[in-house]
């Protein structure tokens, strides 16, 4: 305890640039204050302030300390809060986003148990296929599954993924099993498009993540659709495991280029700010954290 009040008062003397005035905020006697970073000079055997009748100065050791103290008095008031928020109840409006296919399997589902923890939550949930500006269109969190790129945001992963290449096996048996990535132009790819232009697939080839252009007689701005005619024997497609896993696990798709799968993809919940985060966001996140994290839960969801 007498080290983090040596601590404390340090930082305090610092910021207002007086004992006098450290003082005052602590209603204790500067004598007290001035004993106290006596004591913190003494047991780190470094000198801190420059200290005259007029005023204070940091020395380079102080300076550096200085940030060193700042930095970890925030974080325990930051702890403080999270500990007295999670005994508070989770209450408001709370917006969510989360691609359509994703978030009709593994969000929409988890609301009503949420909600029934968290009473006085009332929830929206939006989803489509685009990235959302979570500023500017008032989204509390964003279920995102990709590699973040934007330092803006802050990302909490909630669990693993990966996209693989798949087909039903009278695809296969019709077609064959493309080898190498070259083989892709001898088969008819299932693409996704949104904007008119059709996405790449991209792979992990000599050690770099690199984005093929694939080609087909289908495309579609519904990954439901694609994994429908996927299963249908249409083509290849490049599907994410959460929503093909099952059928893998069943033999009703195969996947192919195993390989050349590239790392990433992984999902996401992405919000704007980290302090002073309201529980109801808080709570919603490490909810789906927990979900998703238990043993059993992608062996039967996806």
């Amino acid at each position: 305890m007498d080290q983090f009040k040596q601590i404390s008062t340090f930082a305090e003397v610092a910021t207002r640039g007086s004992l006098s005035a450290a003082a005052r905020a602590e209603g204790v006697a500067p004598a007290m204050i001035g004993r106290r970073l006596d004591a913190l000079e003494e047991r780190l055997d470094v000198k801190l302030l420059q200290r005259t009748t007029r005023k204070i100065a940091l020395t380079i050791e102080g300076a550096a300390f200085l940030e060193d103290c700042q930095r970890i008095l925030a974080e325990l008031e930051e702890a403080e809060t999270s500990v007295s928020e999670r005994s508070a109840k989770a209450s408001g409006q709370l917006t969510i986003s989360a691609p359509a296919g994703f978030g009709r399997q593994h969000v929409a589902p988890l609301i009503p148990n949420f909600l029934a923890e968290h009473k006085e939550v009332k929830l929206t949930l939006n989803l489509n296929d685009r990235v959302v500006d979570l500023i500017g269109e008032g989204v509390d969190v964003a279920i995102r599954i990709a590699t973040l790129t934007d330092s803006n945001l802050i990302g909490v992963k909630l669990a693993d993924n990966k996209r693989v290449v798949v087909a039903s096996p009278d695809y296969i048996k019709r077609y064959g099993r493309p080898q190498t990535l070259e083989d892709l132009h001898h088969h008819n790819c299932l693409t996704f498009s949104s904007d008119g232009s059709q996405r790449g697939w991209t792979f992990k080839e000599h050690g770099k993540n690199v984005l093929r252009k694939v080609e087909g007689n289908m495309v579609c701005n519904d990954g439901a659709v694609l994994h429908d005619w996927a299963l249908s024997g249409k083509g290849l497609a490049w599907r994410s495991m959460w929503e093909v896993g099952s059928e893998i696990e069943t033999g009703k798709l195969v996947t192919v280029l195993d390989e050349y799968n590239a790392p990433g993809n992984d999902i996401y919940a992405i919000f704007a700010q980290r302090r002073h985060l309201p529980l109801r966001i808080r709570a919603f996140v490490d909810f789906l954290r927990a979900s998703y994290s238990k043993a059993n839960y992608w062996q039967h969801k996806i």
